[in-house]
């Protein structure tokens, strides 16, 4: 990964010394630079947390937004549950566990379903979300959106999703109904295209704040930074930037 423009952007929630409360820097000590940092990653851990579990800076600044995106995204960590639990259910089943794991499968598809849609209804409605919204975006709610309602289909009016698990589990595909086979088949395309698309987007969050936002390691002499920046720098760019400013007349051009 090269190099990034770097941000530092403040409050970094590993500023250690209780710094991160008030968005300090360990550059506002005198001669910082001979004195050992001082890193919390118990603070780094909790604002991570925080986004991961509650999608906290979309709360703070898009609110309206938030509900929907929560619920939807609160649905997808639920129905992971349901699936780890339909699991448990083919090796052991007891009623009580199968009992527990069918509310959290509804509440896993209600939470996604709604969610998913109130997203695609939002930007479809909202001019300023509709002004950015691309096609492959529209696609991406109405495949999860696909996988979600034939799965809610699949699993009230098909079969029971417990005698599928064992089917799949044991390899039975004889077992599974056509339905619920379309349904399978559409989970596994969406698996499939989520590393490609936008909806990779958690895996991209550990670069972008760990990396970019809250990346504010001095740059001393011969240290990992330096010889990393120096690497970069003998490194050719692969791509040229079209920009005016840029693309500057040689000399003896006009």
């Amino acid at each position: 990964m090269p190099t990034h423009g770097r941000l530092e952007i403040y409050p970094v929630p590993k500023e250690g010394g209780g710094r991160a409360e008030y968005g300090g820097s360990y550059m506002e000590e005198v001669e910082w630079y001979k004195k050992p940092r001082q890193i919390s990653h118990v603070g780094e851990l909790i604002d991570m947390m925080k986004e991961m579990l509650f999608i906290k800076k979309l709360f703070e600044h898009h609110r309206s937004l938030w509900w929907a995106s929560y619920m939807f995204h609160m649905g997808i960590y639920v129905l992971i549950v349901f699936t780890l639990l339909l699991i448990a259910t083919v090796i052991w089943r007891q009623d009580l566990l199968v009992m527990g794991t069918t509310l959290v499968g509804m509440a896993g598809f209600s939470l996604a379903t709604a969610g998913c849609a109130l997203l695609l209804v939002r930007r479809a409605l909202d001019p300023t979300l509709r002004k950015y919204t691309t096609p492959q975006e529209y696609f991406n709610i109405l495949l999860l959106l696909a996988v979600l309602l034939t799965g809610i289909v699949s699993w009230t009016m098909v079969s029971n999703p417990f005698y599928v698990a064992a089917a799949v589990l044991t390899a039975n595909g004889s077992a599974i109904p056509v339905f619920v086979t379309v349904h399978l088949v559409l989970l596994g395309i969406m698996f499939i295209y989520i590393p490609i698309s936008k909806m990779s987007h958690y895996v991209g969050k550990y670069f972008s704040f760990h990396k970019v936002l809250w990346d504010n390691d001095p740059n001393f002499m011969d240290n990992e930074v330096n010889k990393k920046m120096k690497k970069d720098a003998q490194t050719p760019p692969e791509h040229s930037w079209s920009a005016p400013h840029i693309n500057l007349p040689k000399n003896g051009e006009e």
